[in-house]
């Protein structure tokens, strides 16, 4: 059974007294779990989409890089470019996007080169993989810092550190991969706008904004950017060979094997935020209303048990996320355990912050 440690906190709260809850949560896993930290630490976080307004606030994960740092060693943001359009699609707008968000106080590594490029493959040998394709910086580190933001998604169910790893590891190559034709959106032409704002998101010029708008399945590449910026809901989503789950979800499973390819062989440390839980992730470009009230922060060694835990207490919250097949299918190829146990963090806050101070 892995251990899941958990302090419940909410967004009303100083950005300063929560970062300091996470350096407490992560202190106590490091301590209990016997971890000892590598000499470079990259944080794998997500820098927000532009126009989403509930991505982390960098100002959390202070407190982890004040733990890295004052043991004398080095912190480092890490991240992929994008599979769809956007400002996240080069290294270049996406650091300069990530210091906007305020991403600015250790240096910011953008993984796998300047349009998704660069890349290294990981051999793990499952249903759908043989190997796949992880941004090489990656390659460099043996123990990677997952803070993940754990929100509901259009395509995985939900969102948390299995899809952090998944997508946030993959290379572009990678990632489209993982999407591999397994869902064909649809334009619905009587609600449609014509905005075209899906046009310009589109990075393979795939739509056609007209008197009749349609989606040319020869050029699509089933990413969904389409369907999450669309203001009128007038692009519908279809999982194709996986309705009813007939034939599984192979969306879902290439998901998590391209995660079990991400954390394998590495000493990864997860950090997730259950606070302003959306319905949509923080690759969606709006504003986006909670779904249900703030959970707190969770810390663990297994992806698999950390997810469930935010899975099972959104649940208990009111709000049942589709996508449980994936904490299934990640146990059977051995990613983790779905089994846990929640050890809370019950130190006030006085407390954490004058035992750092001594």
């Amino acid at each position: 059974m892995s251990k899941v440690y958990f302090k419940k906190v909410d967004s009303s709260l100083k950005p300063n007294e929560i970062s300091n809850y996470t350096r407490g949560l992560v202190d106590t896993l490091l301590k209990r779990e016997n971890v000892e930290l590598k000499q470079e630490i990259p944080l794998k976080v997500h820098f927000g989409e532009r126009g989403n307004t509930t991505f982390i606030n960098p100002e959390y994960c202070s407190g982890i890089i004040d733990y890295i740092e004052n043991q004398n060693k080095k912190a480092y943001f890490i991240e992929t470019n994008i599979l769809y359009g956007g400002e996240r699609t080069t290294k270049q707008t996406h650091i300069k996007l990530a210091k906007e968000h305020g991403f600015t106080r250790i240096p910011v590594i953008i993984a796998d080169g300047e349009k998704g490029e660069d890349y290294y493959q990981v051999e793990i040998n499952k249903k759908h993989f043989a190997k796949c394709k992880i941004g090489k910086e990656f390659s460099k580190y043996s123990q990677i810092i997952v803070v993940s933001h754990f929100t509901g998604q259009m395509l995985a169910g939900f969102a948390g550190a299995i899809k952090n790893l998944a997508m946030g590891f993959a290379s572009r190559g990678g990632k489209l991969a993982q999407h591999a034709k397994v869902i064909k959106p649809r334009i619905k032409n009587r609600a449609c706008d014509k905005c075209r704002l899906c046009e310009k998101r589109c990075a393979v010029n795939a739509i056609t904004i007209g008197k009749k708008s349609y989606i040319d399945y020869d050029k699509c590449i089933s990413c969904a950017a389409c369907n999450a910026i669309c203001p009128k809901k007038a692009i519908k989503i279809i999982l194709l060979r996986s309705i009813f789950n007939i034939f599984g979800n192979p969306f879902r499973e290439r998901l998590v094997e391209g995660a079990y390819a991400a954390q394998k062989d590495k000493k990864i440390i997860y950090v997730t935020f259950a606070m302003n839980i959306t319905r949509g992730c923080d690759c969606d470009p709006k504003t986006m209303k909670p779904i249900v009230e703030d959970i707190g922060i969770l810390a663990s060694t297994d992806p698999v048990a950390i997810d469930q835990a935010c899975y099972d207490m959104v649940k208990t919250s009111g709000k049942k996320l589709r996508g449980r097949y994936m904490l299934k299918y990640a146990e059977e190829i051995g990613m983790g355990s779905r089994n846990y146990q929640i050890v809370k963090e019950d130190r006030p806050l006085s407390t954490i912050i004058r035992h750092f101070n001594n």
